[in-house]
């Protein structure tokens, strides 16, 4: 059996399997027809490669050996792994990359089973949802397999899941260990990273980078052995240390790279149009750890709590990538319907620390390395314009007056470490710096704290802009053809746009402050990727109404996890806070925030610190810092990553190409023989914000939600910076035409109830069957009883005749006088009606003449 398995191994090993082992030692096949299912895969190998990604795991077990049967979510690929059990020292793994039909598989286990049945066959079958890698301490290999997971957000038809169990299997069945007492001990340790929490993983998309590095640069990882980003993989060591940090040729297939932060998706209905709201965090795997321990920036320009937040707007008109080309049917096209914005959080870039001995809520902050050319932190805008391009933005909200003097010193360093890195670089790439307290003007409210943070949102967005998929909808031309301003109309932009650039903000932990100014940058970018898409006709909205409500939701969800992993508790001061509204329990909640996190790091830290080394590999005190050569002085930079990132010309071409390559969406993700209900539906169920609806008709999500007149904030209604891309309250009052059914009404103007009648069908049914609510009609009865209050009302001050003639004047107008007319009265009617039809002799000097006596008249003074 051996000896037939080596002798067709030699002709198809390139193409059906990989041995990825320490040694070399073979693992023979148990079946004695091998020979003709590697003659069937050599035949198959020579078929072009399918991009269908496995999703379905089944785990088979004996005492010899796992066998890992892989499958793509239609069933119609399969293949299989093998991990040699019987070696304590070294971890042997074989990769069959042929791909197996269904039939194929069955037979494949069968055989399997047939040549195991000395050893109790392959054992009992168990799903899992793919392997994490594997790790090992003292003696012995240990694979830690994902055995629960749950769907959190859904990307262009591709799932995002959350870790929710795994399980720590040894590799070795007979497993020796030396030292069981050391053994156990780390393994302990290695269990405190929980990762059922806040650990996520795509099959299909790379959720390690952005939506617009997965569009525009395919093929990024070309030069690359692995096929993520490793910044952001948590479990990179458990992937590349078994392996000898090598990539497995078919580990795509199996192993799964997870990141730790956040994912949260919301979807929000307007007006019968859905607008999926995705946030995904994704936190550095470089210099990780605990509050107090991890501080600043180490030798290698990595910073403490590196964290990458970003914002996805999608409308899910269609699902994919890419919608039918207007031009070819059987073609495709970008689908515009995909908005992107990236935001950067981290510690400042200088090596400061804090000492935790004295037991004090507040340890003094020290600059422990003083360096006069800032290498650490030169490298570490060196890499941000090599991820994020140019420009960087910075916006610095640590304090900058004290009584005693903790934050004021990082201020004054990092000032002039930009400004000393600033003077090298060109002109139009240098970095821009803001340094505002925002301590200070929230408790002196010199500043309205979240005015001035959309000024700076504003500024930002207009500088790195934002990523679009396509052009901006064509209402949008049709509005710039129908202003007037010449001056201030705005260019229709047919191509997609792309950011260059990143906003990288920082407080002193990057928690509380740093979480509500990338709230407000967010909801400035939420308001923008909204007019893209075509939904708002103005980016501009205002707070309490149901779609910010719900974003500011997301952002609180996105900083309590952060702060939970950084420092143990959730954040002390949210959005509320800064726009002075907090809660009735807020000062409460404060409290005991304020105790968690001090009881948190004062005492737990170390343990936790000790444990994130040991899981992503770091060994010693040093964060596995790797000490690198001293670079220029002035040359700090590298001239390659101060060119565009992201080309315009380059960026649309890739885009095509990878909406043209991805031909098996459809069989992946819909699956028409499988019957499924809408309750286990993931887009179905996602969580939607309470809707509103007055009188049966549905609520603007985009209106606040008090009858009220909206006040922008002072950048709007000023002419300091304009945005780009739309017209201004006042540019659409000159438009040429009414406001179309279909546009939603301007968020700066007074709301009334008939803005709410906008769409056809429902004023067309409105208007068919009114009806008059009780308000309206006893608004109405009021109107009508209004003259007879007004009769029966009479001045206390007029005097007594004037009394009596308006008395009188009221029965009669009432009917309750005497309506009997005389023979006398009906003459003078007669003569009165004649006198009507004035002649023009009648007027003298511009006036009538005296025809009548009405006083008279009405005291019922005989006239004749």
């Amino acid at each position: 059996m051996a000896l037939a398995e080596k002798s067709q191994t030699a002709t198809v090993l390139d193409c059906s399997q990989t041995r990825l082992s320490s040694t070399n030692q073979d693992v023979a096949f148990e079946s004695a027809s091998i020979t003709d299912k590697l003659a069937q895969h050599a035949t198959r190998c020579s078929s072009p490669p399918r991009h269908s990604a496995f999703n379905k795991f089944i785990l088979y077990e004996n005492k010899l050996r796992f066998y890992i049967i892989i499958s793509n979510a239609s069933d119609s690929r399969h293949r299989i792994v093998k991990i040699d059990r019987t070696s304590q020292n070294d971890l042997n793994v074989i990769e069959d990359e042929t791909d197996y039909s269904g039939r194929q598989m069955s037979a494949m286990i069968k055989m399997l089973d047939d040549g195991n049945k000395t050893s109790g066959g392959i054992g009992k079958a168990r799903i899992i949802f793919g392997i994490a890698g594997f790790v090992r301490f003292t003696a012995g290999w240990y694979m830690i397999v994902i055995s629960k997971r749950s769907s959190v957000a859904l990307l262009g038809g591709h799932y995002l899941y959350h870790c929710e169990s795994t399980e720590i299997i040894p590799v070795c069945f007979n497993n020796k260990v030396d030292k069981p007492a050391e053994e156990q001990r780390l393994l302990n340790i290695f269990k405190q990273v929980d990762m059922s929490k806040n650990f996520y993983f795509s099959y299909s998309y790379d959720i390690t980078s952005t939506l617009q590095l997965n569009l525009t640069k395919p093929k990024r990882f070309g030069k690359s052995k692995w096929w993520f980003n490793d910044r952001y993989v948590w479990n990179f060591h458990m992937l590349c240390s078994p392996f000898n940090d090598q990539s497995p040729r078919g580990g795509q297939a199996w192993l799964i790279p997870l990141i730790h932060g956040h994912v949260d998706q919301a979807k929000l209905n307007v007006l019968s149009r859905v607008v999926f709201v995705t946030l995904i965090a994704r936190r550095s795997r470089h210099y990780a750890g605990a509050r107090y321990l991890t501080r600043g920036v180490n030798e290698e320009g990595n910073v403490a709590n590196e964290v990458e937040t970003e914002q996805i707007v999608s409308e899910a008109l269609t699902t994919p990538f890419y919608v039918p080309s207007s031009e070819h049917q059987s073609r495709r096209q970008p689908s515009p319907h995909y908005t992107s914005y990236v935001q950067y959080r981290g510690s400042i870039p200088i090596s400061w620390t804090q000492d935790t001995t004295s037991m004090s809520p507040r340890p003094p902050i020290e600059i422990s390395v003083v360096d006069p050319f800032y290498t650490a932190a030169s490298r570490h805008f060196n890499n941000l314009f090599a991820r994020y391009g140019t420009p960087v933005i910075i916006l610095n909200l640590i304090k900058r007056r004290e009584p005693v003097p903790r934050e004021s010193k990082l201020l004054e360093e990092y000032t002039q470490c930009v400004r000393y890195l600033n003077q090298f670089l060109p002109e139009d790439k240098k970095m821009v710096y803001h340094a505002w307290d925002m301590s200070r003007a929230y408790k002196e409210k010199t500043q309205d704290v979240i005015s001035y943070l959309e000024d700076l949102a504003e500024e930002s967005i207009q500088m790195t802009g934002f990523f679009h998929t396509g052009s901006e909808p064509y209402s949008h031309y049709l509005q710039s053809c129908w202003s007037e301003d010449e001056q201030y109309r705005p260019a229709w932009r047919k191509n997609v746009r792309l950011q260059n650039g990143i906003c990288r903000t920082n407080c002193v932990d990057c928690l509380d402050r740093t979480n509500a100014a990338q709230f407000v940058f967010g909801k400035r970018a939420f308001g923008h990727q909204l007019y893209a898409l075509g939904v708002v006709r103005n980016p501009n909205l205002p707070f309490d109404s149901v779609a910010v409500n719900m974003l500011t939701e997301m952002y609180h969800d996105h900083g309590d996890t952060i702060a939970l992993q950084y420092t143990g508790s959730a954040l002390v001061n949210r959005v509320e806070t800064y726009r002075h509204l907090p809660h009735w329990n807020s000062h409460s909640r404060d409290i005991i925030e304020n105790i968690r996190r001090f009881y948190a790091n004062s005492l737990l830290d170390a343990d936790k610190q000790m444990a994130i080394n040991l899981f992503l590999g770091v060994h010693g005190e040093r964060h596995g810092q790797v000490v690198q050569a001293r670079g220029k002085y002035q040359e700090w930079f590298d001239a390659e990553n101060l060119r565009t990132l992201f080309p315009l010309a380059e960026s649309t071409q890739s885009l095509s190409d990878f909406v043209g390559q991805r031909g098996d969406f459809w069989s992946e993700y819909y699956r028409p023989l499988l019957f499924t209900s809408l309750e286990k539906h993931f887009a179905f169920c996602m969580s939607t914000p309470p809707g509103k609806f007055i009188k049966g008709v549905s609520y603007s999500p985009f209106l606040p939600s008090s009858m009220h007149v909206v006040h922008q904030p002072r950048l709007v209604t000023g002419v300091k910076r304009r945005w780009k891309g739309t017209h201004s309250s006042l540019q659409n009052e000159k438009l040429r035409r009414k406001p179309l059914s279909a546009d939603i009404a301007d968020e700066s103007q007074l709301m009334h109830q008939s803005d709410l009648f906008r769409c056809s069908g429902v004023l067309a049914s409105h208007l068919l069957n009114p009806k008059v609510p009780s308000e309206e009609l006893s608004e109405y009865h009021r109107c009508i009883d209004h003259r007879q209050l007004m009769l029966d009302a009479m001045y206390d001050g007029a005097e007594y005749m004037d009394q009596l003639q308006y008395m009188r004047f009221v029965e009669k107008s009432s009917g309750k006088g005497d309506l009997t007319v005389a023979d006398e009265d009906t003459e003078l009617y007669v003569v009165h009606v004649r006198s009507a039809a004035i002649e023009p002799n009648s007027v003298k000097d511009g006036t009538l003449s005296s025809m009548y006596d009405y006083d008279q008249w009405l005291s019922g003074v005989d006239l004749a």
